[in-house]
């Protein structure tokens, strides 16, 4: 029996999208998990890439890449200046259903924002509906949060997907007014639950201390909902999420 597909995209780039997959990757450490990541830009032919940092954060975990382009552009863009070949979706297909076949739980990380092209015609919002996939939005919580998470909320829901949660990628120690207020706003106005907030700094902690704090990140509601195997939900939640 195949395992769970949830997608994961972010509401631009650099909102915490590769931490917040290696922390749901941890945090359903129970289970066996797997992550795929479509498309990889901005690293050569053997240089580690944002699977080698989900592997060393939240590891051991299967991974597979379907494509990398050097340059650190859109995947369409990237492919098209460096001559090569677009990716395209029956690969990534194949490629998740044969992680799914094999683990409990399989994250399929996107590039940049949900309509960002992994090929001329193909976007992750294609490839979560060929692989019957839930989406995880990565928001940051500052200025312009909202606009952009209402956006792509409203974007996944007019494919007819559901959007599993809200992840805040990274949270600061000393938040200011407009990231206690957007915590709060934020499902209020997507109608979608933040279902966890990832401390700022997460990506630099040592792996033994990721894999132990990861779970704590996380409603454990939400966890006990969407896995299909055991979850410890021992730890209490951080403050953050108070």
């Amino acid at each position: 029996m195949s395992g769970r597909i949830l997608a994961v995209t972010g509401t631009s780039t650099d909102v915490g999208k590769t931490i917040a997959t290696a922390a749901l990757a941890a945090a359903f450490a129970d289970g066996s998990v797997a992550v795929c990541k479509p498309v990889q830009t901005g690293m050569r032919p053997g240089e580690p890439g944002d699977l080698a940092v989900i592997d060393h954060l939240a590891g051991p975990v299967a991974t597979a890449e379907c494509a990398r382009y050097p340059e650190p552009l859109a995947p369409e863009t990237a492919a098209r200046r460096a001559g090569a070949e677009p990716v395209d979706l029956p690969t990534i297909i194949r490629t998740v259903f044969g992680l799914s076949a094999a683990h409990d739980l399989t994250l399929v990380e996107g590039a940049g924002g949900i309509l960002v092209r992994l090929a001329e015609n193909l976007t992750l919002l294609d490839v979560a509906g060929a692989v019957d996939a839930e989406v995880i939005v990565v928001v940051h919580p500052g200025l312009g949060a909202l606009n952009h998470a209402e956006l792509t909320v409203s974007a996944i829901r007019a494919c007819g997907l559901t959007v599993a949660g809200l992840i805040i990628g990274s949270w600061s120690a000393e938040p200011d007014l407009a990231m206690i207020c957007n915590r709060d706003d934020l499902p209020r106005l997507t109608g979608v639950p933040v279902i966890a907030v990832i401390p700022g700094g997460a990506g630099a902690l040592n792996p033994a201390d990721f894999r132990h704090a990861a779970p704590t990140w996380f409603d454990p509601r939400w966890l006990d909902r969407h896995t299909a195997f055991p979850t410890s939900t021992d730890h209490p939640m951080t403050g953050v999420l108070s």
